[in-house]
């Protein structure tokens, strides 16, 4: 089923002057093992496989049956393409600014599979000539040089799930690798690209402050040029959620986090984002674009978009369950919903993403992105600003030290209802 452009272009509420920058998500679903605390769309890759992948002095890939080696790169390479091509109406004539390759657990894939989905995507749309290819990488399926063939095929930026550098920690979040093994894998991703994301968690079970310092100090002495630091929560509908661990007190975590900050910031690092810290210019562009409201086209299981178009802004869900992705996608209809959303939520579905960001969003961005006037959000910034939760000019609004604190307070000043 071809995408009915028309559709889409039909008058309506909003009148947007301009689109904004365009990026490509494109999921990934499979997972050596799925961790406790994930509540992302990712699948256990089952068999003899995880075997060739887990344990030390694996047997090369052709000793393996063919069935059993790892995802099912071809196909659902062309299912992915199956899926970009239905899509292209919608994004006709756009120039892509980022791709985001996520999962999952891309690394999963051949460096020649992403070879080939990397050029198949150039094939079809137009990147800009800077285009940020981001891949994301856990320590588990690193093998010497593989990183290195990523950076051959086109990725640009590695993304590595390290989570901790702490044995015990590990395992307690169930992860498949160990401190060594995530060691190894900063290091060549280090050699491999200039730019390149360290994954770091927070408030793990049974976590002292004297251990988050040593993973702080691991984590900075690789000098990653930017770190994505992420409290462990409990997710509804993971294990976690049924069997929770014991966490550290919030006031314990707070402290933490005031850690990070204050490590990060003395080693060269902005905290640009209220979980990403990068050195100046290693900021990643695929995120920031999601946090002012850019449009994502995204493709693959489960994979979600938002595109703009002159009267309304879109969103979309692919099919969930990977085998159910790749036979609808392979058939012309990989999308199982699609909604415009409505005017009344657009506020808040804004200030949610712009308000992550410590240098905030000007005012004109705000029209630009919802096409509405900026009476939509003047209730809740005259309520923000009271609470000292932002501070404004007349061109520009962040979030203040406190807001950033209490990020959540901030944002839910801006729901349809408030």
């Amino acid at each position: 089923m071809t995408a009915d452009i028309q559709h889409y272009l039909r008058p309506g509420l909003l009148q947007l002057e301009s689109l904004p920058p365009l990026s490509l998500y494109v999921h990934l679903p499979w997972c050596l093992k799925k961790c406790p605390y994930c509540d992302f769309n990712s699948h256990e890759i089952r068999g003899e496989n995880v075997v060739r992948w887990a344990t030390a002095g694996a047997p090369e890939p052709e000793a393996v049956p063919s069935a059993l080696a790892g995802p099912p790169e071809q196909r659902y390479i062309d299912a992915l393409m199956a899926d970009l091509e239905a899509a292209l109406p919608l994004v006709w004539g756009r120039t892509v600014h980022s791709i985001f390759i996520g999962g999952g657990t891309p690394s999963l894939f051949s460096p020649a599979a992403i070879d080939r989905l990397i050029s198949d995507i150039r094939a079809r749309l137009r990147l800009e000539a800077e285009c940020e290819i981001t891949l994301e990488a856990n320590p588990g399926t690193f093998e010497k040089d593989r990183f290195r063939a990523y950076r051959g095929a086109g990725v640009t930026r590695l993304s590595v799930g390290v989570q901790s550098f702490n044995d015990q920690h590990l395992k307690a979040i169930g992860r498949v690798h160990d401190s060594a093994q995530a060691l190894a894998a900063v290091e060549e991703a280090a050699s491999a690209f200039e730019t390149f994301n360290l994954d770091l968690m927070y408030a793990l079970p049974g976590q002292t402050m004297a251990e988050l310092d040593q993973d702080l100090t691991t984590a900075l002495a690789l000098k990653p040029p930017h770190i994505s630091i992420y409290h462990l929560t409990i997710e509804p509908n993971t294990y976690f959620a049924k069997f929770p661990p014991r966490l550290p007190e919030d006031d314990k975590a707070y402290a933490m986090l005031d850690r990070i900050t204050e490590r990060t910031g003395a080693a060269g690092m902005n905290r640009y984002e209220v979980s990403a810290y990068a050195q100046p210019g290693h900021g990643c562009y695929h995120n920031t674009n999601y946090w002012q409201f850019g449009d994502y086209l995204g493709i693959g299981a489960g994979a979600h978009s938002k595109l703009s178009f002159a009267h309304r802004i879109v969103r979309q869900v692919r099919f969930r369950e990977p085998n159910s992705y790749m036979q609808n996608a392979l058939a012309g209809n990989a999308v199982a919903q699609d909604n415009e959303v409505a005017r009344a939520d657009l506020p808040f579905e804004y200030m949610l993403n712009a308000l992550r960001l410590r240098d905030g969003f000007e005012l004109q961005q705000f029209s630009q992105r919802t096409g509405l006037a900026i009476t939509a959000i003047q209730k809740g910034l005259d309520a923000a600003e009271r609470k000292g939760l932002i501070s404004r000019d007349f061109v520009r609004v962040r979030p203040t030290e406190r807001g950033f604190d209490f990020l959540s307070d901030l944002q839910e000043l801006f729901l349809a209802d408030g």
